[in-house]
């Protein structure tokens, strides 16, 4: 077979990489060599992977998790556009995982005639390669005033006749108002190409939503393929800080406080989901200087916005909260941005951040420099982790209770964290990351399996 199916979404976060990633899983369990795929993702948390040439190239971190679930290599033409947020009003592009220039408010519609090339040609090429591609829209297809442009639902669905499920999150209310509606801002040509629904993250008992699904179907037409449950231990790596409140796992008494500073334009956050894993660590996303004060463990994450959020850093006293713990001879723990932030001083004598010649102090904590540069650093470590990165540093990582590293993931290996939180916080580590992720995508592919018709979804794919 050559097939293919559209994941689309009723909103933002409504479950779309969930049930994307549970087809996945769900359908490469039965022998079919299945691609993820998504044309456009706009996230700060990204993941490096092989490009067809062998250099490393850049993909959202969702399209990686999805090929892990797949079972087969995650490449570049799985999320072929990926645009990383510098401002509310500017994004950097990532084209087939090398750099490539910007687009703003004011050149999105022009812009993105190009891009959509691109992704269209990585999905036919994806296409060719596999059994079956389960692509991921992006926001909602109903976004009416970015249709004329859209190359990620039903632009993609129309380039490929490709089949669309809609997907809702029923936990937040108006389920029903949101399917009918999604469906019915929609024209002729993409309404014919919405076959039905999903519910996402439903509580209770099933027999009492379904007159509504049946009423749903009578007036649109079109089934609900599933339900899926809510479901206590489901998270995946995802693709933007929309969850990050709810990431926070449930802890007892005792626990060493992790606090992960929130930064404003927050980047590779996944980071630290090792250390939320480990039972005597209780991991809090902070803004507040005062949430500082009772915490064992401070980490500056990563940034797509150096120098800006080292400003909103000191506006907020963050910096001076930062500075205390350590000195306290607390523990911190710097990554990438983070990293850089803790040194003594930041040069951007290109304008790579914002204003050619910019150069501020950092806070002093580590005695080293960052220096950044046009070329950004794409490297992938064994045996977990990767760099992404333009600033250049030179100098010590690690100096007494405080340490930096321009590595993310690395706390994803089970024995660096052993290691780290040994010397650190003096404690044993009591978990296992890449089971804890096998273990994830396991239970995802049951719940696919159990709750939704994959008999009805490959059918429609094929």
């Amino acid at each position: 077979m050559s097939g293919a199916l559209l994941v689309a979404g009723m909103t933002s976060d409504a479950g779309k990489s969930v049930v994307t990633t549970g087809l996945c899983r769900a359908f490469a369990r039965r022998g079919i060599r299945v691609a993820p795929y998504k044309a456009q993702n706009m996230s700060n948390n990204s993941m490096v992977v092989r490009g067809p040439d062998g250099e490393p190239g850049e993909i959202g971190r969702a399209q990686w998790v999805q090929a892990v679930a797949a079972g087969v290599e995650p490449e570049v033409a799985m999320n072929p556009v990926l645009l990383k947020p510098g401002s509310d009003r500017r994004s950097h592009v990532v084209l087939m995982g090398r750099p490539d220039g910007e687009v703003s408010a004011r050149n999105w519609h022009d812009g993105r005639a190009r891009l959509a090339a691109t992704a269209f040609e990585a999905f036919d090429d994806l296409r060719g390669r596999f059994d079956l591609v389960v692509a991921e829209g992006a926001g909602s297809p109903a976004e009416i005033n970015l249709r004329a442009t859209d190359y990620v639902n039903m632009g993609l669905a129309r380039h490929g006749d490709v089949p669309t499920i809609v997907v809702g999150d029923i936990d937040r209310g108006g389920w029903f108002a949101a399917a009918y509606g999604t469906l019915m801002l929609l024209d002729d040509a993409d309404q014919a190409l919405v076959k039905g629904y999903v519910v996402n993250k439903f509580r209770g008992d099933v027999d009492l939503l379904r007159p509504g699904l049946l009423d749903l179907e009578q007036r649109t037409g079109r089934p609900t393929y599933g339900v899926l449950p809510w479901h206590p231990d489901l998270w995946l790596d995802s693709e933007d800080a929309l969850d990050l409140a709810g990431r926070r796992a449930e802890v007892g008494a005792g626990v060493r406080k992790v606090a992960v500073v929130r930064l404003p334009r927050i980047s590779n956050f996944t980071d630290v989901d090792a250390l939320g894993l480990e039972p005597g660590l209780d991991v809090e996303f902070v803004s507040d200087p005062a949430r500082l004060a009772d915490a064992d463990l401070v980490v500056l994450p990563g940034t797509r916005a150096t120098l800006a959020d080292l400003a909103w850093l000191r506006e907020r006293g963050l910096d001076a909260a930062v500075v205390r713990h350590a000195r306290e001879g607390r523990p911190v723990l710097g990554i990438c941005g983070g990293c850089q932030m803790l040194g003594a001083r930041i040069e951007d004598p290109d304008g790579i951040e914002g204003t050619p010649g910019a150069a501020v102090d950092g806070l002093g904590l580590l005695d080293l420099t960052t220096r950044f540069g046009a070329e950004k650093r794409l490297v992938l470590h064994e045996p977990a982790g990767y760099e992404i990165h333009h600033g250049r540093i030179t100098g010590a990582t690690v100096e007494g209770n405080v340490s930096g590293t321009m590595v993310h993931g690395s706390l994803e290996d089970d024995a660096t964290r052993a290691t780290y939180l040994e010397s650190a916080l003096g404690i044993t580590s009591a978990a296992s990351f890449p089971a804890a992720r096998a273990a994830r995508l396991d239970l995802l592919g049951d719940l696919v399996e159990e709750h939704l018709d994959l008999d009805a979804l490959l059918e429609l794919a094929r």
